[in-house]
């Protein structure tokens, strides 16, 4: 077998090769012969179909295949003992039909899309942003008040308040002010806090019990769909509706938020952990720096990307990369869809080529060890979600049923590796910190 490689330009590249029968003849043989003892013909014992009969047969499919796995084997082989940095797929070029049947000797040419040479050194010309969210008390005080109404005890009021929620008897009234026989009549409920109707909002709050009260629907709900959901009306109906509506208050709902005293701590980290207020402040401080950091370093990250990728330019092979899209595309893609996603691809490639180009260099390693301990900090993570405490043999068990599959083994290693290329990236590069407000740093993240 004779592999020959030929260069179009720095991006493009073409392989040849070319088969003779001494490449393939005992591949085929081999296949035949299995084929042979599974074979099963009138006439035959299983098994003992002649070879000729089974060539005559299934020769050429045998033969073709044998040719396509010998040639998927070799051009790997060949790019990988060469060393050529390869996107995408080898592609197999257009070229005149083969006659498997009478050829003997065949030559395939594959095109290949090849990696831009680049160099990139981390150091203190490469100025980025990093964004950091100030923790201060305006913003402890914000997350101290929502765990107090995520413990808060519901209550029911006598009289209604700004934050409250009434259960109400709704009816639909005529012109002259009474209850509209066969007309609207729905139990349902109304937020006083959400209410962005003046006039509604002031006749919600202060009501008390068997209290009634008229409203415009209109005033009562902002949209049709929210009258056909509330009132359980068609929409067609809710799109052209007005009418007053009598509610009949039948109970009146509040959260209080729970108070700043040892239950409140206990629940929230754990009888004893914590036992004053001051030390709750702290804790929370402490967490919410924990949060935002992880959101300052995917803030970072972003900078990073966008930044060297417009700095470098890695010129790419479009034509082949777009071909290639098309071919390895689950779904049929069309030019138009093409040529609006490759922008968004061509940068996401460029960031994989620049960032392996560092790990290479600078020669980063993820161990089976580290693996092992992301996988249990992303599961830990998970429980916490859901406001769960993690058993440690559950989370043993889990991580290595996590990394056992590969696609989840890639992410992990991959998520490692983009950490530790920031990391190099926060020693060696400039970084132009910055706090600020928690409104501003979200507001354009």
């Amino acid at each position: 077998m004779n592999i020959t490689k030929t260069d179009i330009d720095n991006l493009n590249a073409e392989i040849k090769i070319a088969v003779t029968p001494v490449d393939y003849e005992e591949k085929v043989t081999e296949a035949i012969k299995k084929v042979q003892r599974q074979a099963s013909m009138p006439g035959f014992r299983p098994g003992k179909v002649p070879s000729g009969l089974i060539k005559k047969q299934y020769g050429t499919q045998i033969l073709v295949d044998e040719i396509n796995k010998l040639l998927q084997d070799s051009i790997y082989k060949y790019i990988e003992e060469n060393k050529i940095d390869i996107l995408g797929n080898p592609l197999p070029k257009e070229q005149t039909q083969v006659d498997f049947e009478k050829q003997k000797d065949f030559e395939f040419t594959y095109e290949i899309g090849l990696a831009p040479k680049f160099d990139i050194t981390l150091d203190n010309n490469h100025s980025f942003n990093y964004k950091t969210v100030k923790v201060d008390d305006e913003l402890i005080e914000k997350y101290l008040k929502d765990i107090r109404k995520n413990y808060g005890k519901p209550v029911n009021p006598e009289v209604a308040g700004e934050k409250d929620v009434v259960f109400v008897d709704i009816n639909e009234l005529d012109e002259t002010g009474a209850i509209k026989a066969g007309g609207i009549f729905k139990s349902s409920s109304v937020s006083a806090e959400r209410l962005t109707n003046a006039n509604a909002k002031s006749k919600i709050i202060g009501v008390k019990k068997e209290d009634k009260v008229v409203i415009d629907i209109n005033e009562l709900y902002e949209t049709a769909l929210d009258k056909s959901v509330s009132l359980g009306i068609d929409k067609e109906v809710a799109e052209t509706i007005a009418c007053n509506l009598q509610l009949t208050v039948k109970n009146i709902a509040r959260l209080d938020e729970a108070e700043l005293n040892q239950e409140l701590f206990d629940k929230v980290y754990g009888a004893g952990t914590i036992t004053s207020e001051e030390e709750f402040r702290e804790k929370i401080k402490n967490e919410l720096g924990l949060m935002f950091n992880a959101d300052a370093e995917r803030f970072l990250r972003t900078e990073v990307e966008k930044n060297l990728v417009e700095k470098l330019n890695l010129q790419l092979p479009d034509t082949f990369l777009k071909r290639w899209l098309k071919v390895v595309n689950e779904k049929p893609i069309t030019e138009e869809e093409l040529e609006k996603d490759y922008p968004n691809y061509t940068k996401a490639m460029q960031w994989r080529l620049i960032e392996n180009k560092i790990i290479k260099d600078n020669e980063i390693k993820v161990s089976a060890e580290e693996a092992t301990e992301e996988a249990k900090a992303f599961i830990r993570g998970e429980f916490a979600r859901y406001g769960q405490a993690a058993d440690e043999a559950e989370v043993e068990k889990i991580a290595k049923d996590l990394l056992s599959k590969e696609k989840e083994a890639q992410k992990i290693f991959e998520n490692i590796y983009s950490k530790k290329v920031l990391h190099l990236v926060k020693l060696n590069c400039t970084l132009n910190t910055k706090e600020v407000s928690y409104d501003e740093f979200f507001k354009n993240n």
